[in-house]
C-alpha cells in the first residue's frame, strides 16, 4: 500500500469526502440498468417482464454479496478487500457491455450486483471511525452520495442510452470505476479488522446477531418493505412513460432521477436529526410519507407533475426511514458493525429484488396502478410493523450503546 498505517486513523473532511463519493459511483452500478430495461428489451427482442430480470438479478446479485463479502471487512483489511473487489467490478460492467444475449446479460448483472457492495464496507467504515456524537451526522452525509448515486444513476443512463446506445453506458461505468479505484488506493486509510476467528465462525455469528438483537429485526424488516417499494417504482417507471399518454423513453425516465436527487438533501438532515431526537418518532412520520408518495402516484398514470411530486416524497420518506435504521443499528455493538449491516443490508435488497420482481409480474397483468397499489399494500405494513415493535425500538437509545 502507497500508504503507511496508523494507529488510530481519523475522519477527516476529506476521507469523508472520498468516502462519499466512492459511495456514489459504485451503487450507481446498481442502477444504470433501469431506465435502459426498454431499450435492453428491444435489443434482444423479449418482453418487458424478461428485460425486468436484468434489475431485479443485480439486486439479488447485491444481497448475495452483501452477505458474502461484507462481513470480510470484520475480517480483513477493508481498503486492501475493496481495492480487490475493485477489479471484478470493473470485468463485470464490462462483460455487461459486451454481452451477446439476454443470457449472458442476467449473469453478468448478477455479478455487477455481487460485486458492488463497496458502499456497505464504507458506512461502517465511516461509523467506525467517526466520534460517537457525530456518527449519524457522518452517516446521514455518506447516505446523501449514496442516495445522489442511486438517482442520478437513472439520469446518466438515461441520457447515454438515449443518444449512445444502453451498451456504452456501461463501457462508461467502468471507466468511472477505474477512477475511484485509484482514489481509494492514494487517499482512503487502513482500517485493521476487529474479528480474530475464521470465515465460518464469522458467519455462524450472523446467525447470533439475529437472534440477539430484536431492533436490527424489525430495522431489517422496516428497511426490507421500503426499499421494496422504491424497486417497484423505479423498476416500471419507464414502462409507465413509454405508455401513449406519455409517450417518453430512457432519457425522460432517467429525468426523475435529478427531482429525487432533491431527497439527497433530507438525508444529511435526517442524520442530524438522529442524533438529537428519538429515531421511533421520526420514523413514524417517515413512514407514512411512503404511503402518501404511492397515494400521489396513483392519481398521477398520465400526469407528469403528478409523478415529479410523489417522487421527492418517496425519496425522502424512504432514505430517512434507511439512515434511522442505520442509526440504530450502528450503535448496538461496535466489534461487529460490517455484519450488523451485513444482516441489515441483505434484508434491504432481498426487499428490493422482491419488490422489482413483483413490479414486473404486477406490471403485465395491472398495468400501473397494480404497482401503486403494490405500493401502497407494502408501506402500510412497514407502519404496522412500526408502530407494534415501539416499545422494543424504544427499549434503549442508541446513544446509549456508542
Amino acid at each position: 500500500m502507497s500508504q503507511k498505517k496508523t494507529a488510530k486513523p481519523t475522519l477527516t473532511s476529506t476521507t469523508l469526502w472520498i468516502m462519499t463519493i466512492t459511495t456514489g459511483f459504485v451503487v450507481a452500478n446498481i442502477y444504470y440498468n433501469q431506465p435502459l430495461l426498454g431499450d435492453i428489451a428491444h435489443t434482444y427482442h423479449v418482453n418487458n417482464g424478461k428485460a425486468g430480470q436484468v434489475a431485479m438479478l443485480t439486486q439479488v446479485g447485491y444481497a448475495l454479496g452483501l452477505l458474502f463479502i461484507v462481513p470480510l471487512g470484520d475480517m480483513f483489511e477493508r481498503k486492501r478487500l475493496m481495492l480487490i473487489d475493485f477489479i471484478f467490478i470493473i470485468a463485470s460492467l464490462l462483460i455487461t457491455a459486451w454481452a451477446p444475449s439476454i443470457n449472458v446479460l442476467l449473469i453478468a448483472s448478477l455479478f455487477v450486483g455481487i460485486t458492488s457492495v463497496l458502499p456497505q464496507l464504507l458506512v461502517p467504515m465511516a461509523a467506525h471511525l467517526a466520534k460517537p456524537s457525530e456518527r449519524g451526522k457522518k452517516i446521514g452525509f455518506i447516505m446523501s452520495g449514496l442516495l445522489i448515486g442511486i438517482l442520478l444513476s437513472r439520469t446518466i443512463s438515461g441520457f447515454i442510452g438515449g443518444n449512445f446506445g444502453w451498451r456504452a453506458m456501461f463501457y462508461i461505468a467502468a471507466g468511472f470505476n477505474l477512477i475511484i479505484w485509484a482514489l481509494v488506493y492514494f487517499t482512503l486509510p487502513e482500517v485493521e479488522p476487529d474479528h480474530k476467528g475464521n470465515y465460518k465462525e464469522l458467519m455462524i455469528s450472523l446467525i447470533h446477531l439475529i437472534k440477539e438483537e430484536p431492533r436490527l429485526r424489525i430495522a431489517s424488516l422496516r428497511g426490507a418493505l421500503c426499499f421494496a417499494c422504491f424497486s417497484a417504482f423505479w423498476t416500471t417507471l419507464v414502462f409507465l412513460l413509454k405508455q401513449p399518454q406519455f409517450n417518453l423513453g430512457s432519457e425522460a425516465a432517467g429525468t426523475f432521477g435529478l427531482i429525487g436527487a432533491a431527497g439527497a438533501i433530507a438525508a444529511g438532515l435526517v442524520g442530524k436529526l438522529n442524533d438529537r431526537m428519538d429515531a421511533y418518532k421520526l420514523s413514524t412520520f417517515t413512514i407514512i410519507l411512503i404511503i402518501v408518495s404511492f397515494a400521489v402516484f396513483m392519481g398521477s398514470g398520465s400526469s407528469l407533475i403528478g409523478l415529479a411530486i410523489g417522487v421527492l416524497i418517496m425519496d425522502v420518506g424512504v432514505q430517512a426511514t434507511h439512515i434511522s435504521n442505520q442509526a440504530i443499528i450502528f450503535a448496538l455493538n461496535p466489534l461487529a458493525r460490517n455484519r450488523i449491516n451485513t444482516v441489515y443490508m441483505v434484508s434491504y435488497f432481498i426487499g428490493g429484488s422482491s419488490g422489482t420482481l413483483l413490479a414486473s409480474l404486477v406490471w403485465d397483468k395491472f398495468q400501473w396502478n397494480g404497482v401503486c397499489t403494490v405500493g401502497i399494500v407494502l408501506s402500510a405494513i412497514v407502519l404496522i410493523v412500526h408502530l407494534s415493535s415501539r416499545r422494543q425500538m424504544q427499549q434503549s437509545s442508541p446513544a446509549a450503546h456508542a
